[in-house]
């Protein structure tokens, strides 16, 4: 997960070329090594011309959430499954339960559009595409943060919906179990990758929180996380294959 102040190679980023793509060792954490770490573990793919834009398109965000609208401007990059851009007038309000069905069990989840409205806005579009499905989650880290990460249909952190969105930040973000956050590569690179906080974790305010497991769900994530990843390192694929079925929201 990312850090403002540490390089943003080291985060729960969208990996954004081919050196980020790489496994990352495992590091041993002290005081000093842990904000690096942290921005190392939170990455999810996006763009360069996201990456290399965000100034521009925080303003432009921050003038459509003001006008009720978002913004879904196109990667540079297709998509890792061929999906339409969300509309871009959020029509979901208030608190939205949805399943994540997975092979370790379903997580119940309820996500804020009112907090987020174009983060949610674009997860259930992504939802109701079915591009979530049949959708392996990639990476799990069980030292100095406790996350799993999801939401890349090719399964290598490299993979996005070939649109990006900007960041819906407010400077209160906390990361306590049952979190569900989105990752990035930097500011307003926001695509398709989220991550659920399986145990509290202490991160940069860079996330865009968008919803709460409810506590079996938690549970059922931190069971799997206990089981390892399949190096046996703090930073990897989970040990136990970890496979999104399809995604749903109550009627």
């Amino acid at each position: 997960m990312d850090h403002p102040a540490p390089s943003r190679s080291h985060a729960l980023t969208r990996h954004s070329d081919e050196s980020n793509r790489r496994p990352k060792p495992a590091l041993l954490l002290t005081l000093a090594a842990f904000a690096v770490l942290a921005v190392l573990l939170l990455s999810g793919c996006g763009s360069s011309d996201s990456e290399g834009n965000s100034g521009e398109s925080s303003g432009s965000s921050d003038s459509a959430a003001a006008a009720g609208t978002c913004s879904y401007p196109a990667d540079s990059q297709p998509g890792a499954k061929e999906v339409d851009a969300p509309e871009e007038k959020p029509q979901a309000k208030g608190s939205v339960d949805a399943t994540v069905a997975t092979s370790a069990g379903d997580l119940a989840v309820t996500l804020d559009a009112d907090r987020a409205p174009c983060t949610v806005n674009s997860f259930l579009s992504l939802a109701a595409q079915k591009y979530f499905d049949d959708t392996e989650c990639h990476r799990l880290t069980t030292e100095g943060i406790f996350v799993l990460q999801c939401g890349d249909p090719t399964g290598t952190g490299s993979g996005g919906p070939g649109y990006s969105f900007a960041d819906e930040l407010d400077g209160s973000e906390t990361y306590p179990a049952g979190t569900l956050a989105m990752a990035n590569s930097g500011p307003d690179t926001n695509g398709s990758q989220f991550f659920v906080v399986y145990d509290d974790s202490s991160l940069p305010l860079d996330y865009t929180v968008f919803g709460q497991l409810d506590e079996k769900s938690t549970k059922t994530v931190a069971d799997l996380a206990a089981k390892g990843t399949d190096s046996g390192a703090g930073d990897g694929a989970p040990k136990e294959k970890v496979t999104i079925t399809e995604v749903t929201t109550a009627d």
